[in-house]
């Protein structure tokens, strides 16, 4: 790999401090640009199709894109560095934007589709973007700097869901259906996203840490043959755990997200309310994250992975005893943010930790693969669940999955990996 080592610690801090920065500045436009769709693909999908049976599929789409992309862009990573693999996602999901447009003018259901399928690009990189964070972290440090990339989303993210009137006026100015607008601000967001990922990550980090990992390495070293991300799953067993804790909780989030702004207008509430409401969950999803990162660092990844489940099963309860009520809905939604967060955090965290680092970028492509699958699985599960049993019927299903997930992390834990490196 090209690259030149880093030659001391204080230049691998300070380079670590711009490459969070950088990182940030990209998830804040990313976010804004996912935060302006999150609700509406569901809402379009609806009208386009013109039965809400078929909402769940533009989670499912947006999710099964970004599951399809998290290898090849990991992949990319490897091969030419952090900085051409995000720029590229965010290209991807700037195409996708646009299909999304012209579907919907045309009213056209497949494009539509393949479109969102495009969008999860943005998924896809967002991912990365927080593993990306850990290249040239300190063990002691990996999942604050982690979570502090994941909560740079936040910005976007929460101001995103409330440009959906503007969107509409946006829409209506260009003369498009009132919901394609917000996906036309996240086509400018993600395009700015990718110039700050193209200008900002020089040196690249995962070129940097590899460069300086051989630098430092014995000279009779016999360098790491690279492996798939499937056979690094199948040889570790904490790798197992930790992908599992990710994409189950990412399920269960996606599942139960993806309906709400169905039940919400089902019910009668304004754009504006299911926007706020979406807000308010995504405000939970990123806003704390750096408390659980810090957490995980103090108490154990594990640990907080257990607070993160308990938050999902206490979002599932209150959706269960109180779906009619929005502000309940609204709370339930919020906690589902919270619980996300923690479990994805220190879920990631144990994701770096479980191997060593040459082995970590194929490992993260399939756990972004995996947990993208999942949360495809749980938005195409979420419609038809809706349709059949209703909003409670949908969360008591996804009671299942968080009992699951909960009792794989009660087990006794494995035997840490013993090259120092892996943290």
């Amino acid at each position: 790999m090209a690259g030149a080592p880093v030659a001391t610690a204080p230049d691998r801090r300070r380079l670590q401090g711009r490459v969070v920065r950088v990182l940030a500045v990209g998830q804040v436009l990313g976010g804004l640009g996912t935060g302006a769709a999150l609700g509406l693909g569901a809402l379009l999908v609806a009208e386009v199709a013109g039965s809400p049976a078929w909402s769940g599929m533009s989670a499912t789409m947006g999710t099964l894109g970004a599951a399809l992309l998290s290898v090849p862009l990991a992949t990319l990573a490897v091969r030419r560095g952090r900085r051409v693999s995000l720029t590229t996602g965010a290209l991807v999901a700037v195409l996708g934007s646009l299909v999304v447009v012209g579907a919907s003018v045309a009213g056209a259901l497949v494009p539509l589709l393949l479109g969102v399928l495009l969008l999860g690009a943005a998924t896809s990189l967002n991912l990365q973007a927080r593993f990306a964070a850990t290249d040239l972290a300190a063990p002691a440090t990996r999942a604050r700097d982690l979570s502090l990339v994941v909560w740079a989303t936040t910005v976007g993210a929460v101001v995103g869901p409330n440009l959906y009137e503007p969107g509409e006026s946006l829409a209506g100015a260009l003369g498009l259906p009132a919901l394609a607008g917000g996906f036309v601000i996240a086509a400018v967001a993600q395009a700015a996203g990718a110039v700050v990922y193209l200008l900002g990550l020089r040196p690249d980090p995962l070129l940097a840490a590899a460069a300086d990992d051989a630098a430092r390495a014995p000279a009779d070293a016999v360098p790491a043959r690279p492996v798939g991300g499937l056979r690094v799953l199948r040889a570790s067993a904490p790798a197992r755990r930790a992908v599992l804790t990710v994409a189950l909780s990412h399920a269960v989030m996606v599942a139960l997200m993806s309906m709400t702004p169905v039940h919400l207008t089902g019910h009668g509430a304004t754009l504006t309310a299911v926007g706020l409401t979406i807000s308010l969950h995504v405000a939970g999803m990123f806003a704390l994250s750096p408390v659980f990162g810090h957490l995980a660092d103090r108490w154990g990844r594990r640990h907080v992975v257990l607070v993160g489940q308990a938050l999902l099963l206490a979002s599932l309860v209150l959706v269960l005893v109180g779906s009619e009520s929005h502000v309940t809905v609204v709370v339930a939604l919020v906690l589902l943010g919270l619980g996300w967060s923690a479990s994805t955090v220190a879920g990631s965290a144990l994701v770096v930790t479980a191997v060593e680092p040459a082995r970590r970028p194929a490992l993260q492509g399939v756990s972004d693969a995996l947990m993208s699958l999942a949360g495809a699985v749980g938005g195409a599960l979420a419609g038809p669940v809706l349709a059949a049993v209703a909003f409670p019927g949908l969360a008591a299903a996804l009671v299942v999955l968080v009992a699951v997930t909960t009792a794989v992390q009660l087990r006794p834990a494995a035997a840490p990996t013993p090259s120092p490196s892996t943290g």
